[in-house]
Formats: structure tokens, sequence, C-alpha cells
């Protein structure tokens, strides 16, 4: 967003990033099965350079609590389990050649109480995030008004739509939290 234009749709692009995140956070969150966005995060140092583990392996589901990381090449076993166990996600690795498999053990309701603690500071840092837009777009509309190139039932009819847009990506922020949290507590 330029410094003299506002756009709706920009401010609205910017929390829905929020939104993106937040998501992309909660699916690397543990909930006792298994999935792949699980190890999203975890790099392997290799070749002299971290590296994503979906660059030097095929990462799959092939039972509810087992994760199972086929690496390419034989020389990086070791690295991408090392890189496992550094990236404290909880998963044990038991590797068989080329094959490091995860156990997704159940989660137990102490466990689960604190994944949800986890998630919803997650969520906050994404209401905050949302604000921070929130707060730019009014800033934007003050100085507008104030140099006079928008009149003010311009004004108010802006703030209302930045307002609204910010309500919007908090309640999308909310459904995800509650949904996260639902699949969390479920045993």
């Amino acid at each position: 967003m330029t410094a003299e234009t506002y756009d709706i749709n920009e401010l609205k692009r910017r929390m829905q990033g929020a939104v993106q995140m937040l998501k992309q956070e909660l699916g690397g969150l543990r909930t006792g099965r298994a999935s792949t966005a699980l190890l999203d995060h975890v790099q392997a140092e290799v070749y002299g350079s971290h590296m994503p583990l979906n660059q030097l392996a095929s990462i799959s589901v092939p039972e509810p609590r087992l994760i199972s990381v086929q690496v390419w090449d034989k020389s990086a076993v070791h690295a991408v389990e090392k890189a496992i166990v550094a990236a404290n996600i909880g998963l044990t690795p038991n590797t068989e050649g080329q094959v490091i498999r995860l156990r997704v053990p159940e989660l137990n309701e102490e466990r689960r109480k604190e994944l949800v603690k986890v998630a919803h500071k997650y969520a906050e840092t994404a209401r905050v995030a949302v604000r921070h837009v929130r707060r730019d777009g009014m800033e934007l509309l003050k100085k507008l008004d104030k140099d006079g190139k928008i009149g003010r039932d311009e004004h108010d009819r802006m703030s209302e739509e930045v307002q609204k847009a910010t309500d919007q990506t908090i309640t999308d922020i909310d459904h995800t939290l509650a949904a996260k949290e639902k699949e969390i507590m479920t045993v």
C-alpha cells in the first residue's frame, strides 16, 4: 500500500496473510494423528547447507499414527534423523536403512491442554497482526482526511470498511482456533 492511496483489498490481503500463517502454524501442532505437516518446518544440514526434509525425502502417512520418511540419499539419513530429533516435536525416529519411521504417540490430557495453550498463543499473534494492519489502514485514512484528499463522509465509510474487514478476519481466526482446539482435545 503506497503512502497516498487507500486500497481495502490490499488491507484484506494482508489480514488474510495473518490467517494463512496461523493455519500453517496450527498445522504443525501435533494432535495425536500423524500428519506430514508436522515435518514442514524441519530442516536437515546436508551438503553444507540447511534443506527442508521434503527436498531430501518423500514423506508419507501410511497409517493414522505413523509417518514414514523415505530418504533418497543414503548419506543423508543420519542428518535427517538428527534434524527430526533436534526439531523437538516429540517424535522418536526409528531407522531401517533409508526409511525413518516416526510413531505418533497418544497424547495425554496434560499434553493436549499444553497444545491448546500453544494454539491460543498462535491465534493471539495472528489477531495482533490483523490489528496492526487495521491500525495502518486507519492511520492512512486520518492522513488522507487531514491532507484534504478525502472528505469526512468518505473517511467514515472507509473506516467502517476497514473495521468490517478486521472483524471478519478476527472471526476467521477464532473459527480456525476453535476447529484446531476440538481436533486436539478429541481422543
